[in-house]
């Protein structure tokens, strides 16, 4: 029988620097061959069938990468790029063929944390919701730098909203200066070829969540819209990965972290912000909407209600969030609707209050 190898591929946007390894660790063969599939799947023909793992680093042609490979029967392994990072600073210098070894031999002791690699229709979606949140910050830069620049001149926009903001901003500049007047219209060019995109990107969106029955029960749940049940669904990808509903809170860094040595230190701290960011801030975001602005009552918003009078609404936001994302979880997985008497001890005022909203 042929020893098994072990293979590193340090991925960058041209090029790959490839490491194959024995099971003693030792280099069987290194190359470097162009960042495309069919390159790599040439380079490392001879190996496959005695590759055991092929390990490559979480980034986006990383990722990529690692896709193409899985299609072609490849045992690929996309590794945390945090875990991969600390694992590598011990070596002296940094390269890309010694990144490569590192890896194989990461790949070889098995000492690594693998990433789930979205399908490709929810990594689509992903990219749509970072198109659509990078125009709406854009909007709200250019709509903050027009009201600073006709605020030095006297002239407020105020409170309006963003439909209506154009034809204000037209109504102060009506007997300007012309210069000052042409200066401000190309900033509202470029903001309405901005605005029109992410409409259309909104309006994509939407119809994306009507389309999904997954999405739709998911906004039962006071809070959760569009942009959080589509995140949080293209964020979890496969919800059978996830054994345990309430470890999901945990995945997207909404737990405390905890730092314990000997018997003397032992205290936990802030929550660790680990994992998807986007998912953490839409979920964050769905349990600010119902403390703050839904007046539908549940259990939940009772208990992060509690938690804001003693500790502070900030503390209620993150824990609510934490138990939306297990919520959301089991809703996904046992095909459930929202239940407004769960995910927290129901007390007798709220248990009478909860009847209330039943029979009403």
């Amino acid at each position: 029988m042929n020893n098994p190898v072990y293979i590193g591929l340090d991925a960058s946007l041209d090029e790959t620097s490839i490491c194959i390894v024995d099971c003693d660790g030792k280099i069987v063969f290194e190359t470097k061959v162009e960042s495309n599939p069919d390159a790599l799947h040439s380079a490392l023909k001879g190996y496959v069938e005695r590759a055991q793992r092929i390990g490559i680093k979480a980034s986006s042609i990383g990722v990529w990468l690692a896709r193409e490979l899985l299609l072609r029967k490849l045992p690929v392994i996309v590794v945390e790029a945090r875990h991969m990072r600390t694992s590598l600073s011990a070596m002296r210098n940094k390269t890309d063929k010694n990144d490569a070894r590192g890896i194989a031999q990461m790949m070889r002791m098995a000492w690594f944390r693998a990433v789930h690699v979205k399908g490709v229709e929810n990594q689509r979606f992903r990219t749509m919701l970072a198109n659509r949140k990078l125009l709406k910050r854009k909007l709200v830069d250019l709509e903050n730098h027009i009201r600073g620049s006709l605020r030095v001149h006297g002239l407020k926009v105020g409170a309006i909203g963003r439909h209506e903001f154009e034809a204000r901003a037209r109504e102060l500049l009506d007997g300007a200066d012309f210069v000052f007047e042409r200066m401000i219209d190309s900033l509202l060019a470029v903001r309405n070829a901005v605005l029109e995109g992410y409409d259309r990107l909104h309006t994509m969106l939407l119809n994306a969540v009507a389309a999904d029955p997954v999405c739709r029960r998911f906004m039962t749940v006071p809070g959760v819209g569009p942009v959080a049940a589509l995140t949080y669904k293209v964020a979890i990808d496969d919800p059978h990965r996830f054994s345990r509903s309430r470890t999901v809170g945990a995945h997207f860094g909404l737990t405390p972290r905890r730092h314990q040595s000997g018997s003397s230190i032992d205290f936990t701290g802030r929550i660790t912000k680990q994992g998807d960011m986007t998912a953490r801030e839409a979920l964050c975001e769905a349990a600010a909407a119902m403390l703050l602005r839904s007046r539908r009552g549940s259990a939940l918003k009772g208990w992060g209600l509690k938690i804001a009078k003693k500790r502070s609404m900030l503390c209620a936001i993150t824990a609510v969030a934490r138990k939306l994302a297990a919520i959301l979880h089991r809703m996904w997985v046992d095909g459930s609707v929202f239940d407004p008497g769960a995910g927290a001890v129901v007390t007798p005022t709220m248990r009478a209050t909860l009847k209330a909203l039943r029979t009403a």
